[in-house]
């Protein structure tokens, strides 16, 4: 399966591949979907997708024969095997009834791959209004460099340079955010010595943290900041702790090589709020809707 360019281009409003995410505007190209193609039928990861660092093996693939491809549309349906099952038809283009079409897909496949749930993921660009009744995320780019200076934040540290006696609460505040994925960063950082992780403490405790914070080269060999889990405790919010962790990821990040950072945020959330406020630059939104 190959895309033409010259249909594809012009339906994209938000620079998003799956099974890849959120890629920079420059890394955009045939060449990615070509590969996140090509790489379906064996299940290995592409050199630079993100989801390696975290499994052996993809859990989510593209339906390659079940893609539609046109000049004002493309539809790519990946299958998620984890869980029950979930098909995603991701939807490029805006026909009058491109969602229906696409729901209709979803459900089609959903049928044919025993999947528990079907959904549409839509993309709206930065500058419009995304639609009512779906899931909506917003993807946001961050681009280091000495015309993008962070300042330190000396409240923040690593959570290996702590005391010993604070190191001993992370796993109490991994529990109280399990919900953030707080426990599986745990157990990676106490199993493979994932990290760094930098950490706010108040009181001789961890009460916020953002970590892994690791950098990976893109499509294109260009080093970027990969997402990280992110949380304050809820009591200690407003205080300022959220703020002093991600600009101290970015410091970081900068100061080993990063330039720059993909986020993709739930639309009103705190870390949307926060990243709207420290002046990243929007890309688009990304909407799923179930059928």
């Amino acid at each position: 399966m190959r895309f033409r360019w010259d249909w594809l281009r012009p339906e994209i409003t938000v620079p998003y591949v799956r099974t890849i995410g959120p890629v920079h505007p420059d890394a955009l190209g045939p060449g990615m979907f070509a590969d996140v193609v090509d790489s379906a039928p064996t299940g290995a990861f592409l050199p630079y997708d993100k989801g390696r660092r975290w499994s052996d093996v993809k859990g989510e693939s593209v339906l390659v024969e079940d893609i539609v491809h046109g000049p004002c549309e493309t539809l790519r349906p990946p299958l998620s095997q984890r869980g029950a099952g979930v098909v995603s038809v991701h939807l490029y283009g805006s026909p009058p009834d491109g969602h229906d079409t696409a729901a209709e897909l979803a459900m089609k496949l959903c049928v044919t791959h025993g999947a528990a749930a079907g959904r549409v993921v839509s993309f709206v660009g930065p500058g419009a209004q995304p639609p009512s009744g779906s899931r909506v995320t917003r993807v946001q780019l961050r681009e280091f460099g000495p015309e993008h200076p962070m300042p330190p934040q000396k409240a923040v540290r690593l959570l290996t340079d702590c005391p010993v006696s604070v190191r001993a609460t992370f796993p109490w505040f991994a529990g109280l955010l399990a919900d953030e994925g707080f426990t599986i960063l745990h157990r990676r950082v106490e199993a493979d010595g994932l990290g760094p992780v930098l950490v706010a403490v108040d009181d001789g405790r961890v009460v916020g943290a953002i970590g892994p914070i690791e950098v990976m080269s893109d499509s294109r060999g260009a080093a970027h900041l990969l997402p990280q889990y992110f949380g304050v405790l809820p009591e200690q919010r407003g205080c300022g702790h959220g703020r002093a962790l991600w600009r101290a990821a970015m410091r970081w990040s900068q100061a080993n090589g990063a330039s720059y950072q993909l986020l993709q945020t739930e639309v009103g959330g705190a870390s949307d709020s926060l990243c709207r406020a420290e002046g990243l630059r929007p890309l688009g939104f990304v909407c799923a809707a179930n059928v």
